[in-house]
């Protein structure tokens, strides 16, 4: 059955980093892009950066350009969002999520998803 299991979650100061990790077991996903997607208590799921099966293009969402840098490394079936410059604001649940179409990603629509690994950013 295939999963996504993110890792990489917890506590930052602001100003500091953290690289999240998601693992892509029990299925194929060739062809497939990658994505993060976050959603902090009480508001909508925010789109934060997705990725091309090949790694040649990426999306960001425009809260997150030019802090956060998603990547994949498709020989061990993983893929990264690396976050630096982190605010307060940056705090939720971190989900990574699989779709064959990169530009679905930033719509919220994917085949699978992870279970979410939560942040937080303290000021």
């Amino acid at each position: 059955q295939a999963q996504l299991v993110e890792s990489g979650g917890g506590t930052a100061q602001a100003g500091g980093s953290l690289r999240l990790s998601c693992a892509a077991t029990g299925g194929t996903y060739n062809g497939y892009a990658i994505g993060w997607l976050r959603q902090a208590p009480g508001m909508d799921r925010e789109f934060v950066g997705a990725i091309s099966w090949g790694g040649g293009r990426t999306r960001y969402g425009d809260a997150v350009k030019g802090r956060f840098t998603v990547t994949r490394d498709n020989s061990k079936y993983a893929a990264y969002l690396q976050m630096d410059s982190l605010k307060p604001e940056d705090t939720a649940v971190y989900y990574c999520a699989a779709s064959p179409s990169l530009g679905e990603l930033p719509q919220g629509t994917a085949k699978y998803w992870g279970q979410g690994t939560q942040v937080n950013v303290s000021s």
